[in-house]
């Protein structure tokens, strides 16, 4: 009985020493530590939860800090999202907020710096306002890990930084920091244990220290885009344990790859592209066993792949592009097989693709474009490549052979570019492409009407289809608005014909690019259904009549607007004014007419910065309330310097879920500097306008010199009077100023002499009197400048200024010279012949004048010149006649 009451006695105290045990756990820890609990509630109050200015796509994201609650002072803290305490002691050693949608400041008096028992911080990903790193980090002197990437901080990395010796890991990257003072080799000098080091996109600006090959513990090591400048130290590639190297975007950064490569080499990872590294790829660089990813595109390396790549049997990811090698690409690279990506494109590689490829199984890309490849291409070395996705051949001299007896057993791309391959039928492998995104077949030869199957591939997936550049013909079929997916439509110079389909008024809901430029379309622009995708119209160079659409307001996105030479009839388009993003407007060479009525209001056209309507029948006034209102033409400055592109579209790859904000270049051809200039790439602080061609009249207004940003101005080739304004002389960025053949008068304002950035200057053949400026290049540009205003004078042009301004008088001869005048045998006779002439010559003007004030009709149909032009000769004849008579009655008074 007693042995069972002991027994019973001894469970029992086992039970309570259990019980305590586990209270113990689950308690004592947020007991002991009440200013822990305290310091991360406080923490978490000093932020709200913005899920809108999150950086994070990660896709599981969320704010960790939501059920931290004061509801009971037992809660185990320790339990808390993302929130690790040491075992023993019960303080909280780890602290990991990433991507937890925390948005607002962080300073010195935040409670975080009160948790100094944490060896590990993670702040990724959230959004902190720009705020400094508070050099309150110092006090957390025991952190290992140290992560604020992508987190939103600014301004100068604290020196306080240096001062963690215990950091392992320290992750800087994508904010807008700096380390200038301390620079980079002042941080990393106490910090030798470091194994991680990443500072992408930190403002660095300087030299890379040789003192980076003293941390021997480094495994990674990212310096992508940092502003490096100087060379690379080399003894950086040798460092022991160093398994990843980008430095990536450094442009001003040189550097060779080492010739003699450690056998032990534990590098995986090495990026240097977009670099100013150079020379050979050496030999040694098959002792880099483990490289898995090589990428040294848009360097400055040459000279021929060296054969012992293909040695490197572990690399999936090799980009050699925009480089200048040369030579045959090495057959060893088929020894690759575990190979994944290859980019060799825009390089000077020639000679046949290796037939050896085809033994790259693994391969899903492949990139050979813009080299001198030649010979012909069998796709047959490509149907055991199951795995190819995209690739790209264009831009070589090879001629393709696609059999039309290849089925769906070829590779099912989602990319294939064969643009300028020498094409010319349709590829019929083609036919049996169902998952495609993007195909280009831009700058061949493929001719006749586009096959009704190929309105039919890939319909739920296509994204980009081109097509430019061929000798198509035919209709466009409707079967093209079936294509549910497609946001970028190519058929531009081509030899297409009729009506475009009504459908693409609908199909517009998708498509965002519509280039259909240079064919011979005609009829009316379509009707564009509300709610629209369109970014880019460019329906230039067709036969397009009638009337503009007003669903062209239905655009809200739309950017860029071509319909030059076509046959267009109608008004000045007002109504496109209420386009929020159309940055670029051209409706040139149409026969657009009338006066250009004011804007309903002065927020109109708010973002454009070129518009070319020129050699049209517009009259009237220049439209000065226009003028006034395009205030992105007043701006010098848009920000960061860049090229005009359409707004981004989003594409999603079907295969592996990748998301891309794709954008496209806005392209024009623009009469600038009195030529057509292409522009590939539009800068997105250019402004222009051009209005030349037309039958305006009235003053050039004077807030035309408000549009400070302006690069070119052509109003030539119209009727407009007046003097030039002196405010053009605000205009400082301008380059090209043409206001030729028009009826000005006055002087040339001196105010235009501060355009130092002029390059071309034209106001030839009008009425300008006075003398040219002579402080800047206004007296260096070429004559013919200046030429038809009768009244100018000074450099360049042959007619010297007196003090007045006018024309000098022909000096009078003296007394020697009358004497030798006297003694010439051709005395008499040269004097008749000069009163011949000039009798003649004035009874020339005389008659010439009475037909143009009588018979203009007949002049104009003669001479094929308008009846606008004759008045215009007539009045300078007036002119003339009557300058010229009275400057030759006074030289005969003078003379005789």
């Amino acid at each position: 009985m007693i042995s069972s009451i002991f027994t019973r006695f001894i469970f029992f105290l086992i039970y309570v020493h259990l019980l305590l045990t586990f209270l113990c756990f689950s308690f004592s820890q947020p007991l002991c530590h009440d200013e822990e609990r305290s310091s991360l509630l406080q923490f978490k109050e000093s932020f709200i939860i913005n899920k809108s200015e999150s950086v994070s796509d990660d896709p599981l994201a969320y704010p960790k800090v939501t059920l931290w609650t004061h509801e009971s002072q037992s809660s185990n803290y320790c339990s808390w999202d993302g929130v690790e305490c040491d075992e023993d002691t019960g303080h909280v050693i780890s602290l990991d907020l990433s991507s937890s949608f925390l948005y607002g400041s962080i300073d010195s008096n935040s409670s975080l710096f009160k948790l100094v028992h944490l060896q590990r911080l993670n702040l990724a990903y959230n959004h902190f306002n720009y705020s400094v790193i508070p050099i309150a980090i110092k006090h957390l002197s025991t952190l290992t890990s140290l992560n604020l990437s992508d987190s939103a901080f600014s301004g100068q990395i604290p020196s306080e930084i240096s001062t963690l010796s215990k950091l392992s890991s320290l992750s800087l990257s994508h904010n807008r920091l700096e380390l200038k003072s301390p620079n980079l080799e002042t941080l990393i000098t106490n910090l030798t244990g470091l194994e991680q080091l990443h500072l992408s996109r930190v403002d660095i600006s300087s030299t890379v220290p040789k003192s980076l090959a003293n941390l021997t513990s480094l495994t990674s090591l990212l310096l992508r885009d940092c502003g490096l400048k100087g060379e690379f130290p080399v003894d950086t590639f040798q460092l022991p344990n160093l398994q990843i190297l980008s430095v990536r975007l450094n442009e001003d950064l040189s550097g060779k790859l080492p010739q003699l490569l450690k056998q032990s080499s534990s590098l995986k990872v090495l990026l240097v592209a977009y670099t100013s590294f150079f020379g050979e790829l050496p030999s040694s660089i098959e002792k880099l066993t483990s490289l898995k990813e090589l990428d040294a595109s848009g360097c400055n390396f040459s000279g021929m792949i060296p054969t012992s790549i293909g040695k490197l049997n572990q690399l999936a990811y090799l980009d050699l592009s925009e480089n200048n090698f040369r030579g045959k690409i090495p057959l060893s690279l088929a020894n690759l097989t575990q190979l994944i990506e290859l980019y060799l494109d825009s390089n000077r590689f020639s000679g046949p693709i290796p037939l050896s490829f085809s033994k790259l199984i693994n391969l899903e890309t492949l990139f050979l474009a813009d080299n001198y490849l030649s010979g012909t291409v069998n796709f047959d070395m490509f149907i055991g490549l199951k795995n190819l996705t995209v690739m790209d051949l264009s831009n070589n001299k090879i001629s393709p052979l696609i059999e039309s007896s290849m089925n769906e057993t070829f590779p099912q791309f989602t990319d294939l570019v064969l643009s300028n391959c020498n094409l010319r039928k349709w590829p019929d492998v083609l036919r049996h492409q169902n998952r495609m995104e993007s195909l280009n077949l831009d700058g061949n030869h493929i001719g006749g009407r586009i096959p009704e199957w190929m309105w039919n591939i890939s319909r739920e997936t296509l994204f980009t289809l081109h097509l430019s550049e061929n000798s198509l013909i035919g209709e466009v079929s409707p079967t093209v608005c079936k294509l549910s997916s497609l946001h970028v439509l190519y058929l531009s110079h081509n030899k297409l014909a009729g009506k475009l389909p009504q459908c693409l008024g609908n199909f517009t809901k998708s498509v965002s690019i519509l280039n259909l430029r240079n064919n011979s379309f005609s009829g009316d622009v379509p009707t564009f259904t509300d709610g629209n995708q369109l970014r880019i119209i460019d329906l230039g160079h067709n036969q397009l009549q009638g009337k503009l659409s007003h669903s062209l307001t239905n655009c809200k996105m739309l950017g860029y607007l071509n319909l030059e030479s076509n046959k267009l009839n109608d008004v000045f388009p007002s109504w496109l004014g209420t386009l929020p993003e159309l940055e670029i407007l051209v409706l040139k060479s149409n026969t657009l007419y009338g006066v250009i009525e004011e804007p309903m209001t002065n927020l109109d056209f708010p973002k454009l910065r070129i518009i070319d309507a020129s050699y049209n029948n517009f009259s009237g006034k220049l439209p000065l309330k226009y003028i006034q209102s395009w205030k992105a033409m007043r701006s010098r400055s848009v920000g960061k310097f860049g090229y005009m592109a359409s707004l981004p579209f989003k594409h999603v790859e079907r295969v592996g879920g990748q998301v891309w904000y794709m954008r496209y270049y806005y392209t024009i051809t623009i009469a600038i500097k009195g030529v057509d200039r292409h522009y590939k790439k539009v800068q997105n602080l250019i402004a222009i306008i051009n209005l030349s061609n037309n039958n305006f009249n009235g003053e050039i207004p004077e807030v035309i010199g408000n549009l400070l940003g302006l690069h070119s101005i052509d109003l030539s080739n119209n009727n407009l009077a007046g003097s030039i304004p002196s405010s053009l002389g605000n205009l400082t960025e301008l380059e090209s100023l043409d206001l030729s053949q028009n009826e000005l008068s006055g002087e040339i304002p001196r105010e235009l002499a501060q355009l130092s950035f002029l390059q071309y200057f034209n106001v030839s053949h009008n009425h300008l009197t006075g003398p040219i400026p002579q402080e800047n290049q206004l007296s260096r540009f070429e004559s013919s400048s200046y030429e038809g205003n009768l009244g100018l004078c000074g450099i360049p042009l042959p007619n010297k200024c007196g003090d007045s301004g006018a024309l000098e008088p022909v000096p009078l001869a003296s007394s020697e010279e009358e004497q030798e005048e006297s003694t010439s045998p051709f005395q008499f006779g040269w004097k008749v012949v000069v009163v011949g002439y000039g009798c003649g010559f004035v009874f020339g003007l005389l008659i010439g004048q009475i037909v143009l004030a009588r018979k203009p009709d007949w002049f104009a149909m003669t001479f094929g010149v308008r009846n606008s032009q004759a008045m215009r000769m007539r009045l300078g004849i007036d002119r003339f006649t009557t300058s010229f008579l009275s400057k030759l009655t006074s030289s005969i008074i003078l003379k005789y």
